[in-house]
């Protein structure tokens, strides 16, 4: 077994906040912030890892946004996010960490895949390209966990949740994911009274969603399970990788109508064929999680509420 203390990055982010709720009263916890130290240089990411000797670290810190930002600033999400995997897989190896899990993405898997997704389709085929930079970042990491589990024998699983969303979301317009975005848009639109609200795309596409809460249970059940299993999963297939799915899809369109109807927007909803979609569907295949005792519990409506309540309070002034 690993030793009890427990380093989870980007804890002030959407998963890293939620990974930070779930962890249990008394469990030695090594966190900073960005500004105490960042990630993407390795001198200090290792002096980290060799000071505090996390058992088990959680690997949440990335650049992360939505298909603008994506699009926009490719060599700063495939520089920055290359830097912090390296800064950190390295740092962890060296100091003797006993099990690491790093956060990857579905945006990773093959634009063609088969759905569902299994773990298998992983660099099988080219990725979407309105995100590819993230991508293959992501990819790298996972590369790079193979190949120290291969040449060291040590135990890093790279999981790879579906699109999250829920409390501790990133709202900016430039920067946040759909889910955000739309409770965003549709609040303000509701406020100013918007006849008319345009959403990017054609708005068939589909989309997982998956409670952020959720996802981090089920994190934590990796990060605590015997040995024996844990090195089962890292053994299963040529990649340590395990997906972490919700099971439930939702075109664009039908969340968008969802978020206005609990924001309270009654405007009619157009979408924007000339905006980019992005991949047309992402559903991964959950069963192995399923087989660990794992499932979403938040439902999307219950989860959309919860969302919104805490964008609410967190930005009464847009409210």
């Amino acid at each position: 077994m690993t030793n009890d203390r427990l380093y989870i990055s980007g804890h002030t982010g959407l998963l890293g906040s939620a990974l930070h709720r779930l962890v249990p009263a008394g469990r030695h916890l090594i966190l900073r912030t960005h500004r105490e130290l960042d990630l993407r240089h390795a001198e200090p990411t290792s002096a980290l890892f060799e000071t505090e000797r996390p058992g088990t670290a959680i690997l949440a810190a990335a650049r992360v946004g939505g298909i603008h930002a994506n699009n926009t600033f490719p060599v700063q999400f495939l520089a920055d996010n290359l830097a912090i995997y390296s800064s950190c897989i390295k740092a962890a190896h060296q100091a003797g960490v006993g099990r690491l899990i790093v956060v990857g993405s579905n945006c990773s898997y093959p634009r063609g895949a088969a759905h569902p997704i299994g773990e298998a389709a992983l660099f099988q085929g080219e990725v979407e390209p309105t995100n590819s930079a993230f991508a293959m970042a992501k990819l790298a990491a996972i590369e790079l966990c193979r190949a120290y589990n291969a040449e060291f024998g040590t135990r890093f699983l790279v999981v790879m949740p579906t699109s999250l969303y829920g409390p501790g979301d990133n709202y900016d317009p430039a920067n946040s994911h759909v889910a955000a975005a739309m409770i965003r848009r549709f609040v303000k639109a509701a406020k100013d009274r918007t006849p008319v609200e345009t959403i990017w795309g054609s708005g068939t596409p589909l989309r997982e969603l998956l409670y952020v809460d959720d996802c981090a249970a089920a994190i934590h059940l990796l990060a605590n399970l015997p040995d024996a299993q844990f090195d089962a999963l890292l053994a299963a297939s040529r990649y340590p990788v395990i997906n972490i799915g919700g099971g439930t899809e939702v075109s664009i369109l039908k969340l968008a109508q969802k978020v206005a109807d609990i924001v309270g927007y009654t405007g009619e909803i157009r979408t924007d064929p000339a905006k980019p979609d992005g991949v047309p569907r992402k559903l991964l295949d959950n069963s192995r999680m399923a087989a660990l005792g794992w499932q979403a519990k938040v439902s999307l409506d219950e989860g959309l509420r919860l969302a919104l309540a805490d964008y609410r309070a967190r930005y009464p002034a847009n409210d």
